[in-house]
C-alpha cells in the first residue's frame, strides 16, 4: 500500500498560497485494508475513509467510465491494480494531478514541494508557471460539473488562462447538451463558491465563452449587449456592469447573499421572448419574477433568495433616497421588512452601493445612501412602539389603526433627525 498527498495542497503549495486542508490518494489497497487498519469508511459513490486520528478523507485509487449523461453518469473501478497514474489521468486541471508519497508529509502537515520529489505525469507544473488551467485528459467530457469548476478556478486563480483545448472541449460538452443534466445542488454548490472567489467575474466570463452560461443561466447571458443608462452615470453595456458589480462586492468583502443580490438585481434589463415572463411596468418587477425562476431552477437558500428579491425589487428606490421625505423613508424601510431584519438591510444597502461603484471611474466614489439609510433606520427603530399601541388602544383604535399610529410615530421621529429642507 501506497499513500500520497495529491491535488489542492500542492497546487497551493507550489503557487505560494496557504495550503488549507490535505487530500490523500491510496494506491494498492483494498476497502478491508483501510477497515482493518482502523479507517472509517464514508464514501457513498466510490471508496473514502476518513483517518482514524486526523479524520481527513483518503481516497482509493480508482478510474472512472461513463455510463450515462450528467456527473452521476460512472462506473468507477476502485482496485489495487489502478496505479498512481492511472488515477491523475481521470482528474480534472493539470495543475490538480500532482501527486507527493506521503512520507515526505511532516506529521504537522509540512511538506517540501521540492519538483524533483514530485509525481507530476500531466505536467502540472509547466502549467503552474504558465498559469494556464488545461484538462488532463479527454476523459474530462465525461464530467459536466467540470465545466463549472473550470470556471470558478478562473475567478480564483485570476491570472491564469484557460487553455484554448481546454475551452474548445467545453464548448463541445455544451453543445452535446451535458450542461443540461447538470443538477440544482451541483450547479448552486459551484455557484456560490465561485462568487465567493477573489474575482467571480472570471468564472461568468468563462462560463460564457464555452455557451454554459445561456444554459445555467440564461436571465444572466442575456444582458451582454443591452446599454445600461443611470442617472449621473455613463452608459455602460448591462453585462459589463454586472461583471463590475460583483468584483466590486468581492473588493469590499460581502457575504454570499450580496454577492447574488448583485449577480441576479438588473435582470429585468435583459431581453427576453415576448411570452417568457408577465409584462411589468417597470424593471425592477421584471428582475424579480426572472430571479424567481432562477432560484426556483437551482434551488436557491431561502435567505439567500429572500435578500436578492429585495435588492432588485428597491435598488433603485435606495439609489434615489436621498430625495425622499420622511413618509418615503419609512415607507421603504417597511417595504424592506428593515425593522425586523435590520441586518438584512444593511446587507441590501451594501449590494445597493455595489451597484452605484461597479462602473469605470466610479468604483471609489461615495455612497451617502448607505450611511443614512441606516441613520434613518436607527431613528424609527428607536421609537417606543408599545407605547404608541398602547395609546392608540385607549383613544379606541384596533388593528390596522394601531399601525397606522406606529407608522406616523416612526415618521414624526424621523421628520424630527432631517436636517432643515431635507
Amino acid at each position: 500500500m501506497k499513500i500520497f498527498l495529491v491535488g489542492g495542497a500542492l497546487r497551493d503549495r507550489l503557487l505560494g498560497r496557504p495550503v488549507s486542508d490535505h487530500d490523500w490518494l491510496v494506491v494498492g489497497a483494498t476497502p478491508e485494508d483501510m477497515v482493518r487498519r482502523g479507517y472509517l469508511p464514508v464514501g457513498r459513490d466510490f471508496p473514502v475513509f476518513l483517518h482514524p486520528r486526523t479524520r481527513e478523507e483518503y481516497a482509493l485509487a480508482r478510474t472512472e467510465r461513463k455510463s450515462a449523461p450528467g456527473y452521476r453518469g460512472f462506473t468507477v473501478h476502485a482496485a489495487p491494480d489502478v496505479t498512481l497514474e492511472q488515477d491523475l489521468a481521470r482528474r480534472d486541471l493539470t495543475v490538480n494531478a500532482i501527486a507527493l508519497p506521503a512520507e515526505l508529509v511532516g506529521d504537522d502537515g509540512r511538506f517540501d514541494a521540492d519538483p524533483a520529489l514530485l509525481a507530476d505525469p500531466f505536467h502540472g507544473q509547466r502549467d503552474l508557471r504558465d498559469r494556464v488551467l488545461r484538462h488532463v485528459t479527454d476523459a474530462f467530457r465525461e464530467d459536466p460539473v467540470r465545466i463549472l469548476r473550470v470556471a470558478r478556478f478562473a475567478a480564483r486563480f485570476d491570472d491564469f488562462g484557460v487553455a484554448p483545448e481546454t475551452l474548445a472541449l467545453m464548448r463541445e460538452m455544451v453543445a452535446a447538451g451535458e450542461a443540461d443534466a447538470l443538477v440544482a445542488e451541483r450547479v448552486w454548490q459551484e455557484l456560490s463558491r465561485g462568487l465567493m472567489e477573489t474575482r467571480p467575474s472570471r468564472m461568468f466570463d468563462v462560463l460564457r465563452a464555452c455557451g454554459a452560461l445561456a444554459v445555467l443561466l440564461p436571465e444572466v447571458d442575456r444582458l451582454w449587449g443591452v446599454p445600461q443608462r443611470a442617472e449621473h452615470h455613463p452608459e455602460i453595456d448591462a453585462g459589463v456592469h454586472l461583471m463590475m458589480v460583483i468584483d466590486t462586492a468581492a473588493r469590499l468583502g460581502a457575504s454570499l447573499a450580496v454577492r447574488f443580490a448583485c449577480l441576479m438585481h438588473d435582470l429585468g434589463k435583459g431581453t427576453t421572448p415576448a411570452d417568457a415572463l408577465p409584462r411589468h411596468p417597470d424593471h425592477e418587477l421584471r428582475s424579480v419574477a426572472l430571479l424567481q425562476q432562477v432560484c426556483e431552477r437551482w434551488r436557491i437558500p431561502v435567505d439567500v433568495r429572500e435578500l436578492a428579491e429585495v435588492v432588485a425589487r428597491e435598488h433603485g428606490h435606495v439609489h434615489a433616497s436621498g430625495a425622499l421625505d420622511a413618509t418615503g423613508l419609512v415607507r421603504l424601510l417597511e417595504r424592506c421588512d428593515a425593522f425586523r431584519k435590520p441586518a438584512r438591510f444593511a446587507e441590501a444597502l451594501l449590494a445597493c452601493e455595489c451597484d452605484s461603484r461597479g462602473r469605470l471611474g466610479y468604483e471609489d466614489a461615495p455612497y451617502p445612501q448607505r450611511a443614512r439609510l441606516l441613520q434613518v433606520l436607527a431613528t424609527a427603530a428607536g421609537v417606543a412602539t408599545d407605547a404608541v399601541a398602547r395609546a392608540a388602544q385607549q383613544a379606541g383604535a384596533t388593528g390596522p389603526k394601531i399601525g397606522e399610529a406606529i407608522h406616523r410615530a416612526r415618521v414624526d421621529a424621523v421628520a424630527a433627525s432631517l436636517p432643515a429642507g431635507d
